[in-house]
């Protein structure tokens, strides 16, 4: 099994700044859902790991629509570094 090595986007000092900030959730939750998504490569029928999936993506949409309706600038900002799809309003 070769894993994928993913480089986190915010550095150890701003991580440690405030983890309980919307941003270091997100933050979080992203690399979550990259190691899950690079673990159903290899395990397709995993279905427990695949609700745990969609458990996280509804979670970090949540925060990011409060944060797009807190703050429209860091929102954007978050969105652009972390490589996101802008949700859709509704």
């Amino acid at each position: 099994m070769v894993k994928k090595s993913f480089i986190p986007v915010i550095s150890q000092e701003k991580k440690e700044e405030n983890p309980g900030s919307v941003e270091f959730q997100v933050f979080n939750f992203t690399n979550k859902i990259r190691r899950l998504t690079s673990h159903f490569e290899l395990h397709r029928k995993d279905y427990l790991s695949q609700r745990g999936l969609r458990k996280i993506l509804g979670k970090r949409q949540r925060l990011l629509s409060y944060l797009s309706k807190k703050n429209k600038i860091r929102y954007k900002k978050l969105i652009n570094l972390l490589d996101i799809r802008e949700s859709k309003i509704r």
